[in-house]
């Protein structure tokens, strides 16, 4: 009996999940997020860099699914993810709950592929003040280096 030709399944591509650890308190006591603020994707193996700043670099393609969360690391101080600015032709983060919970998380689809980095902007709530932390350093979204480079 002849082999049977397998069907090429393109597999659903998992997120691409973008963490910020956050330090409250130093955020809070200086009144600066940048030095507090520790950017991580799950893409570093597709060549994402700058791992644990707030330039993180995460590579990506068009169709990938992005997800953005928060870990405070003083479980007992407030941080919230409270918006994401980004050219709204590359993805439109939605903000979204997980279910039964109060835990905040955002979405967002990779509308193109990209062939420059594309900054963004987050901002987040902390403890007890009302006005959101903005770090000054911008991660970026990128697309694989053009061959030859």
């Amino acid at each position: 009996m002849p082999p049977r030709t397998r069907q090429s399944q393109r597999r659903p591509a998992r997120p691409v999940t973008i963490t910020a650890v956050v330090d409250p308190v130093a955020a809070l006591a200086s009144e600066n997020l940048d030095d507090n603020l520790y950017l991580y994707d799950t893409n570093k193996a597709a060549g994402s860099t700058g791992f644990g700043t707030p330039g993180l670099r995460s590579l990506v393609h068009k169709g990938d699914t992005l997800l953005w969360n928060v870990l405070p690391l003083e479980c007992e101080t407030y941080v919230s993810l409270n918006d994401i600015e980004i050219d709204p032709r590359i993805a439109e983060p939605v903000r979204k709950v997980y279910p039964g919970t109060d835990i905040v998380f955002w979405t967002a689809e990779v509308k193109q592929d990209l062939t420059e980095p594309v900054p963004y902007r987050l901002s987040f709530l902390l403890g007890t003040v009302s006005t959101p932390f903005t770090p000054t350093a911008r991660p970026v979204l990128a697309g694989p280096a053009p061959e030859g480079r």
